[in-house]
């Protein structure tokens, strides 16, 4: 992931042994990782399970949340591919009955978003 791309909030894809590595111990008994991305410092991770994100939090970083989401609680989502003079595409998570997305993220042209999107529709469609 570039710099510049980092700087804008856009995330990139991380790779599974190195997702594995870092948060292997947040894993449950037949937990596995399916995709993970990193943005700045926090990270969000589609395991076969639930949807962990990972928030770092101060200037040290030395705090970090861990949310988990399960889900059957998403109810809707959405993704945005980028286009011609937009760098970035973006995922949207509703979670529950909430009238605005629970979550927002923006990925760098070297994430597919139709990944991303393939995921959460496997998980979330059943």
């Amino acid at each position: 992931m570039g710099i510049f791309s980092a700087l804008m909030g856009n995330a990139g894809t991380v790779t599974q042994e190195d997702l594995l590595k870092k948060y292997g111990q947040l894993l449950t008994d037949n937990e596995e990782i399916e995709m993970g991305f990193k943005l700045i410092r926090d990270t969000f991770i589609f395991t076969n399970k639930r949807l962990i994100l990972v928030d770092v939090q101060g200037i040290t970083g030395s705090k970090t949340e861990y949310k988990s989401i399960a889900y059957k609680s998403i109810t809707r989502f959405s993704v945005e591919t980028a286009g011609t003079f937009d760098l970035d595409a973006e995922l949207k998570i509703w979670v529950s009955s909430e009238l605005n997305p629970s979550i927002v993220k923006q990925f760098n042209k070297s994430v597919n978003v139709y990944d991303v999107q393939k995921v959460l529709a496997h998980h979330v469609l059943g």
